[in-house]
């Protein structure tokens, strides 16, 4: 019996947080109330204020999870071949990738909340980005080390590169959407940024 107490209490919790997140990603913190996040969640409010003491923490929680989604993308940048002939190539399926996820929906409603409260929850966007980019960062920047201590790179500053490598992908769709909305691109788009920002990559550091 208790066991299952447990399993429903879990699962009211999983549904607060999902509520949660959907109900934050379309009002933004300000506009979302705990009466909003229950409804959603088929709870009550007590039900909310139970699992979470009050909106910030269930707001915290919510925005730290979301750095665990970046493991796949860390593996995928840990995952680069150093083997010279193919490079150019498995950078380019690296830099698919990334744009792939960074160009998603729902990411790029996550960095509009996140910048939104930057200034209310300072502390909160500083470990979000230590945890999120800058991990992905420094990552990125293990591998370029990696690749110029075998000669297929010529790199005096890995995490440097690594900051030009994701600048050339990402600056004009990821601030093109930030600012105008614009979500979706199309396959032929991301492939024309990936290959666009490979080559420069490496006519500077090759």
């Amino acid at each position: 019996m208790e066991a299952n107490g447990q399993g429903r209490s879990a699962r009211k919790h999983q549904a607060i947080l999902e509520a949660a997140t959907a109900v934050f990603l379309e009002k933004g913190y300000g506009g979302t109330s705990m009466d909003d996040i229950a409804r959603l969640a088929a709870v009550s409010k007590q039900t909310v204020y139970k699992h979470f003491s009050d909106k910030e923490t269930l707001f915290t929680e919510i925005i730290l999870a979301t750095t665990s989604g970046l493991d796949d993308m860390i593996n995928l940048v840990a995952d680069v071949s150093a083997d010279a002939e193919t490079l150019e190539e498995s950078l380019i399926r690296l830099a698919r990738g990334l744009l792939t996820a960074f160009t998603e929906p729902q990411v790029l409603k996550l960095r509009r909340l996140i910048i939104a409260t930057a200034e209310q929850f300072p502390s909160l966007g500083s470990a979000w980005y230590e945890k999120g980019f800058e991990r992905g960062i420094a990552t990125l920047a293990t591998v370029f080390q990696r690749l110029a201590d075998h000669g297929v790179l010529r790199i005096d500053d890995a995490l440097q590169a690594a900051h030009h490598f994701s600048g050339l992908l990402l600056w004009i769709p990821v601030n093109e959407a930030m600012f105008t909305g614009r979500c979706r691109r199309t396959e032929e788009e991301l492939a024309h940024y990936a290959s666009a920002g490979v080559r420069t990559f490496l006519t500077a550091y090759r």
